[in-house]
């Protein structure tokens, strides 16, 4: 397999549009929003909480194979380059950033190079 950079950009539809991306994930329907928990709430993934109650989410590190899946097929196609993928949640501050990193971590074991940046976790928590 070969090697890629690949950019992960995690944000929340609530801010704006999703960035452009060759692959994008919408977080926001399948799986359960944190924000709804008053403790996890104004915690966002960098905060050990927030992470664990993610990635323990079913469904969510079946979604990081299949999403790593999908970097290696476009790394592999006949004019690969770097890859990006977009990945959100209403917000930006709980299961978008935490799926980033999870992410991250997963295609880093593959040997590709990963920057990660979260477009919306320092933004202020969306009253809904």
């Amino acid at each position: 397999m070969s090697t890629v950079e690949v950019e992960i950009v995690s944000f929340g539809y609530l801010h704006a549009e999703p960035p452009t991306a060759h692959l994008t994930i919408d977080l926001r329907h399948h799986f359960r929003d944190p924000h709804v928990s008053p403790e996890l709430r104004y915690m966002t993934a960098n905060d050990a909480p927030v992470r664990e109650a993610v990635l323990a989410t079913p469904g969510i590190p079946e979604l990081v194979e299949a999403a790593a899946a999908s970097v290696t097929a476009f790394a592999s196609g006949p004019s690969a380059g770097a890859v990006t993928v977009a990945d959100g949640c209403a917000g930006g501050r709980h299961r978008a950033p935490a799926f980033a990193l999870a992410l991250a971590d997963r295609l880093r074991a593959d040997g590709h190079r990963v920057m990660v940046s979260h477009r919306d976790l320092d933004k202020p928590v969306v009253q809904r």
